[in-house]
């Protein structure tokens, strides 16, 4: 019944089992990942990733999946992966753009270029090309703000970024030309990337190595944290050069 704005509806299907093969793949992977923890409850979030390195999302196939092999309900499971933003709920390009927005890398230039990938890309928030190769969305905080404002691919980090150079990283990722982060290990797609949170190896050759510290700001913060005197200022007092930096 309606009452002229609501419609009931039917009830949900249950979600679809995954085809014989893929789920006896997935349970060989989920074994190995419970046998992490000393409760198997708390294998859920890299499960979630693992069901998520399969289809790109989590599904609720995905969902029922995880409570079977857990042994909880679907509710528990879907309240987790709804909670948490890295779990995507749709599907999306192999190339997830976060611009950071809070409140550094925006007034360094972070809503600009959100602004501008929306306009150039012609998607909003949480959507994808037409192409399925890039999802953009704004994020709260990528932890990077000695380097803002820091656009995010796949969880790598690109650094001191402008409109332009925003710009040119979707446009090279949408057509399949190189593309370095500023910092850490080379970019590789979404559902790899999904695998690699579920805990697994990270089988490319030079990836492990690649790192990308924190930059100086942070370094000096955690020396101070730790009792230690900065050797050199990292902001002048006003009217000071910096040719007077000291101890």
């Amino acid at each position: 019944m309606t009452d002229g704005q609501t419609s009931l509806g039917m009830p949900q299907l249950p979600a679809p089992d995954y085809p014989a093969e893929v789920r006896a793949r997935l349970e060989a992977d989920a074994k190995e990942i419970i046998a992490r923890y000393p409760g198997s409850r708390s294998a859920l979030l890299p499960l979630l990733h693992l069901v998520q390195s399969e289809e790109g999302h989590v599904t609720r196939t995905g969902m029922k999946f995880c409570a079977e092999v857990l042994g909880l309900t679907t509710a528990e499971v879907t309240a987790v992966a709804t909670f948490y933003t890295m779990y995507r709920r749709k599907p999306s390009g192999d190339y997830q753009v976060g611009v950071c927005t809070n409140t550094l890398c925006a007034v360094m230039g972070g809503d600009a270029i959100f602004e501008e990938l929306k306009e150039h890309l012609g998607v909003g928030n949480n959507e994808t090309t037409e192409d399925g190769k890039v999802t953009l969305e704004h994020i709260e905080c990528n932890a990077a703000c000695d380097f803002a404002p820091v656009v995010m691919v796949n969880w790598e980090f690109f650094d001191n970024q402008t409109p332009d150079s925003a710009k040119k990283i979707v446009d090279d990722l949408r057509a399949g030309r190189p593309v370095e982060p500023t910092r850490g290990a080379p970019l590789c797609t979404y559902k790899e990337t999904a695998r690699i949170l579920a805990g697994f190896p990270d089988e490319r050759e030079g990836a492990v190595e690649a790192t990308g510290g924190a930059g100086p700001a942070s370094l000096v913060g955690l020396r101070l944290a730790k009792g230690e005197t900065p050797h050199h200022k990292i902001v002048h007092p006003r009217g000071e050069s910096a040719s007077g930096e000291g101890e």
